[in-house]
């Protein structure tokens, strides 16, 4: 009996052995030969060595025009084989700001930037999900074209066909998470165009991708509803005084005042309401956290409310409609975000962090064509159409309800530049155009025993949130309520009702 055990023993320490030796080595070739080389060891700064898998890289999906897009993938903290998959868009209500800077570290990646250093997200979404961070058009970010002329004029088309290219040969590089169940997420103009445009993409294209919902925080769906929410919001939070809420609403409404703006084709009824209503609105408050949000100190000094007819989209107004808050271009390339209370110069931070050469070397990231990376890109140097805002998307979301695609809109209640009022009325509208009802009682859901928001189901595929507190960013100022929401949508479950 002793002679026949030694051979097994033997075999025993062998395994025992290479377990030990090559474990490392054996977990970097779980994935796909080709990610290697993209596996990041770990960030500068990096508070800890990660439990969980990095990756940053770039994804062709135009090799004549030289066009890549750059992610940042994070895999779930724990149980990352069997968790969904996440893909993170950011766009600003503009378009053009960055998923890795905003989604990743200012939001729900697992570091945000505090000063010169990086410190551990407790509320990160990557406990619930594997999550992929995308800076998406080309010239976002570290994303790129080597042909310049792509940047003179990108629209909602380029966008949602290149976020599908990227997503074909992104699962090439990761394999094992063909299969797995995906989500898309994404906020204000990304949740309203990007999202729900790349969904429908999918669906149609019968690609063997594993979608399973979209949610889509403060999303720019319809401009005439979005944008006529806004006399109402603003007027109750004293931003504008009665007579500017009687010129909004009797002379020259908010979305007239969009459209005319963005054609360069402005009324004199909208030129005069443009006009009171831009000394009305103050250049230091944050109109994405209208009731707490401040500019960030080292931004705020040269702004004015004045209105200028020769350019209107730099007035005070339109700088609230587009962009939450009055900015300069100066402000908006040097990432300057000053949105919430939580840290107003968030966008400072990370903007000195990313371009900090040490970390683009980690990240595997490069700057092509442009000296810095920027929070937000300067429509100076990268313009999107602006006309595509003027476009309902609320089609494609109808049809991803009829697909049986499953829908969350959810809206953080401080977030005056796109409202939760004209995101719940539209929804009303949605479900209705759907034959939908109600399936449950509009209610608040509890986070730690306090209220966190209010929803509205409509069924299994449509539902409504908000999340109170919250700016348009709303796991910036309501991180845990934010993570709440987000395991309640991947498990199909009701939020919380204590």
């Amino acid at each position: 009996m002793r002679r026949c055990s030694e051979p097994w023993m033997l075999v025993a320490v062998v395994v025992v052995t290479f377990a030990a030796v090559l474990g490392p080595m054996l977990l970097v070739t779980a994935h796909h030969q080709s990610t290697v080389s993209e596996r990041i060891t770990s960030l500068p700064r990096q508070p800890m060595v990660a439990s969980f898998g990095q990756f940053g890289g770039y994804v062709t999906v135009d090799e004549k025009e030289g066009r890549a897009l750059f992610y940042y993938f994070v895999e779930a903290e724990s149980q990352a084989a069997s968790k969904p998959l996440v893909l993170w868009l950011n766009g600003d209500t503009l378009a053009g700001c960055s998923s890795v800077g905003g989604g990743a570290f200012i939001e729900h990646g697992p570091f945000k930037v505090d000063g010169e250093t990086l410190v551990k997200n407790e509320y990160s979404w990557n406990t619930e999900a594997n999550m992929l961070y995308v800076e998406s058009p080309a010239g976002v970010g570290f994303s790129y074209s080597t042909n310049k002329s792509f940047y003179l004029n990108i629209n909602d088309v380029i966008s949602a066909r290149d976020n599908l290219v990227f997503l074909q040969h992104w699962f090439e590089k990761f394999p094992q998470y063909k299969k797995r169940a995906f989500y898309i997420v994404g906020e204000a103009y990304a949740g309203g165009h990007y999202v729900p445009q790349l969904a429908q993409l999918i669906v149609s294209s019968k690609l063997k991708i594993n979608l399973k919902g979209i949610a889509i925080g403060n999303p720019l769906l319809d401009i005439q509803i979005d944008a006529n929410a806004l006399d109402d919001y603003w007027w109750s939070h004293g931003v504008i005084s009665d007579a500017g809420y009687n010129l909004l609403t009797a002379v020259c409404n908010a979305s007239r005042l969009v459209t005319e703006g963005i054609t360069k084709s402005l009324s004199p009824a909208c030129i005069s309401v443009a006009t009171h209503l831009s000394k009305e609105l103050s250049p230091a408050i944050d109109y994405f956290n209208v009731a707490a949000g401040d500019a960030c100190p080292s931004a705020n000094a040269s702004r004015s409310g004045d209105f200028d007819r020769d350019d209107p989209l730099r007035s005070s107004l339109y700088q609230a409609l587009f962009f939450g808050l009055p900015q300069s271009d100066t402000d908006r390339n040097s990432g300057q975000a000053g949105r919430g209370d939580r840290d107003a110069c968030a966008g400072e931070y990370v903007t000195e962090y990313l371009n900090r050469q040490d970390v683009q070397k980690a990240l595997h990231a490069k700057l092509v064509g442009f000296p810095r990376w920027s929070l937000c890109r300067s429509m100076k140097e990268w313009k999107y159409d602006l006309r595509n805002r003027l476009v309902p998307t609320t089609d494609f979301v109808r049809a991803l309800v009829k697909s049986k695609i499953r829908v969350l809109v959810y809206s953080g209640d401080q977030d005056s530049a796109l409202p939760f009022i004209g995101s719940r009325k539209l929804l009303d509208s949605l479900a209705k155009s759907l034959d939908l009802h109600p399936t449950a009682p509009y209610r608040a859901w509890f986070a730690d025993k306090k209220v966190g928001g209010w929803t509205q189901e409509y069924g299994n595929f449509l539902s409504f949130a908000i999340v109170r507190g919250a700016s348009q960013r709303t796991s910036q100022t309501q991180p845990k309520r934010s993570l709440i929401l987000l395991k309640s949508f991947l498990a199909a479950k009701s939020l919380p009702q204590s």
